[in-house]
């Protein structure tokens, strides 16, 4: 709660010091009279001192409302609640199917450590890491562009709504794919070096020597025993994929039109939109909240250190 009020209150701040606000263009509009701004300034309150506008916003929170977005003319709350759907579902699979390649190729050039093939990944984590994601996500939306093969842009086709059930979840599969492709690229060179570094100082360790030298298979050995105690560190690291995976999701989803809370939050930012550009970044902290929290009950369930009693990955 306390980092949910300081981050309200940074943005709130920094959005409310910057020059201008929503209604400065307006003024240089000669159709529009003065007395006609000055009237919407009152009415949306930004007449009033930086205190008392936040204690307003505050009292509105709370109610569920987040304020009152000028460009929509609507509460903030629908539009970040149905934008931050869109968000969380391109980044949630995108954590999913990163882990799922991440795991296997660690563990796997762990085993193999110093072989070509423990180099190649290597050499590729490497390249991908150096490369930003916004280079990325030009890249395959150059590549849909030039094939055809992929939607260019947006969640859904038209006539969406005339699909059957199944014909609408492979019309949006199909156009979560790039988004999806560019965000697992970005972050799985970080996740492979993690998975990888934690699986090879568990090779390393004593129990491990101790149990190869009472003759246990080199396989059992490799995920019934060092992968089993490398996943404390890694279950610590999945909120963190998570949150960067949503901090780089609003990037690619402005420069593959996905209907997500970042194409809203660069609209507001542009129109200098209050009340959307802050609640947008609640949202973005509540989500990194959430992240960490996971992590941090996964953690709590797998390893019987930190708790008194219950069950865990056993």
């Amino acid at each position: 709660m306390l980092l949910l009020m300081g981050v309200s209150i940074l943005s709130f701040a920094f959005m409310t010091l910057a020059p201008g606000d929503f209604f400065e263009e307006m003024r240089l509009n000669p159709q529009i009279r003065p007395e006609t701004v000055s009237a919407l300034r009152i009415q949306y309150g930004l007449d009033r001192s930086l205190p008392v506008r936040y204690a307003r916003w505050a009292k509105s929170a709370l109610t569920g409302d987040l304020g009152f977005s000028f460009a929509y003319d609507a509460p903030v709350a629908p539009l970040l609640i149905a934008r931050g759907r869109n968000t969380l579902a391109l980044a949630l699979v995108a954590t999913v199917v990163a882990w799922i390649i991440a795991v296997p190729l660690g563990v796997w050039t762990a085993s193999r450590q110093g072989s070509w093939i423990d180099t190649l990944v290597g050499s590729a984590t490497s390249v991908l890491l150096a490369t930003p994601d916004l280079l990325l996500a030009l890249v395959l939306l150059w590549l849909a562009v030039r094939t055809g093969w992929f939607p260019t842009g947006g969640m859904v086709s038209v006539g969406f709504a005339n699909l059957d059930l199944a014909a609408k979840v492979r019309d949006v599969a199909i156009h979560m794919l790039l988004p999806v492709t560019a965000l697992v690229l970005g972050m799985l060179p970080v996740l492979v070096r993690h998975v990888r570094a934690a699986v090879v100082e568990m090779l390393t360790a004593p129990f491990i020597l101790a149990a190869r030298a009472h003759g246990i298979r080199p396989q059992r050995l490799l995920y019934r025993y060092a992968f089993r105690t490398a996943v404390n560190p890694l279950t610590t690291l999945m909120g963190f994929s998570i949150a960067t995976l949503l901090s780089a999701s609003l990037i690619v989803e402005v420069i593959m039109s996905w209907p997500g809370i970042g194409p809203l939050l660069l609209e507001a930012v542009l129109a200098r939109d209050l009340y959307v550009v802050v609640g947008a970044v609640m949202f973005s902290t509540i989500f990194l909240v959430a992240g960490n929290f996971l992590a941090d009950s996964l953690l709590y369930i797998c390893d019987p250190r930190i708790r008194t009693n219950g069950i865990g990955c056993d």
